[in-house]
């Protein structure tokens, strides 16, 4: 009888420590050990996963209980249990790793005495986010992988490591992979980086400005696919529209580079046009424009008055049609300058 009641956890606690005993079983488990043991700690380790979920989420019947979650957060993060989950993900059954994401994702939001506690466990563990950032290239894992990011990133600290690495480079190689559902998984981490957290995005983009919009416009702007072009334009305009940036859009629309870019997506879908339009709209009303922005938007001041005359959204909106007539009007008002 002893030995049954052992296995049920008593309290909150008790099943973090049990639910990492497993883990530990299931990541050093050798080549010796039985299947059907095996298979026994793996269905008993989806039941404890299920009971964690319970706990942070509660159920039909009843809320999640303050000092229930408070005790598992604390537990969970005074050992290394979230690095025993991320590393035994891929070897967990489908169920079980949904519902080990879950649990990792509600913990970045539990607090302990006023504390995000997983922010200071994270930025001591911050190689974890190597494995979360590189698990797009599995396709098993991306989605798990991609959503247990995104929660992690919620604290500015994590997000900025991320910014810094060489994985923001991987996002537009992740954001253009032919499996849809991880394509748009990475590009909404991707947005997530570059919105979230403003000081550090415009400290980010600041540094690193010159690899970074080449990119984007070279991989995201100019790609084949019409879905990445869309949201990519539509994030630059978020990026671009935001005063946290305001010095890296004064840098952006001085560029006759990104001018020329953006004027062939209003050649574009409706859709994308009207995207573009409000990243477009930034060159016009630029008031030191340098010469050789006023020469092409002067050169192409026909084609785009009349691109503007019968540019409609599809809903009644006021604030883009002030801007389309203020726009207008900055283009008909244009006199070539001469360079300097």
């Amino acid at each position: 009888m002893k030995g049954l009641f052992k296995s049920k956890p008593k309290t909150p606690a008790d099943l973090v420590r049990q639910t990492r005993d497993l883990l530990i079983f299931v990541d050093h488990g050798g080549p010796d050990t039985k299947e059907s043991k095996r298979d026994e700690k793996m269905t008993e380790l989806g039941k404890h996963m299920r009971d964690l979920k319970q706990v942070l989420y509660g159920d039909s019947e009843s809320e999640p209980v303050a000092e229930a979650c408070a005790q598992l957060t604390q537990e969970f993060f005074r050992e290394n249990t979230l690095r025993l989950v991320i590393v035994c993900l891929p070897k967990l059954n489908l169920e079980t790793r949904k519902d080990a994401t879950q649990v990792v994702a509600n913990l970045q939001r539990q607090q302990v005495q006023s504390k995000l506690i997983a922010c200071d466990y994270l930025e001591k563990n911050i190689d974890l986010m190597d494995i979360l950032v590189t698990g797009y290239e599995d396709s098993d894992l991306a989605l798990h992988y991609g959503a247990m990011l995104r929660e992690c990133i919620r604290h500015q600290s994590v997000a900025k490591y991320v910014l810094e690495s060489e994985h923001m480079k991987k996002f537009f190689d992740y954001i253009q992979f032919p499996n849809f559902d991880i394509a748009s998984d990475a590009a909404a981490t991707f947005k997530e980086l570059l919105t979230r957290h403003k000081s550090t995005v415009a400290e980010f983009l600041s540094k690193n400005y010159d690899w970074f919009f080449e990119a984007y416009n070279s991989k995201l702007l100019a790609s084949d696919n019409y879905i990445t072009r869309r949201q990519a334009v539509k994030l630059l305009g978020d990026i671009l529209l935001d005063r946290s940036n305001s010095a890296v859009m004064t840098r952006y629309v001085c560029s006759r580079d990104n001018l020329r870019i953006l004027m062939n997506l209003l050649r574009n879908s409706k859709s994308i046009q009207i995207e573009a339009f409000h990243v477009f709209k930034l060159f016009a009303a630029n008031q030191n424009k340098p010469p050789d922005i006023v020469g092409i938007l002067v050169t192409n001041r026909s084609k785009l008055l009349r691109l503007f005359a019968d540019f409609t959204t599809e809903k009644e909106d006021e604030q883009f049609e002030a801007d389309k007539a203020q726009v207008i009007k900055e283009i008909a008002a244009l006199e070539p300058k001469d360079r300097p």
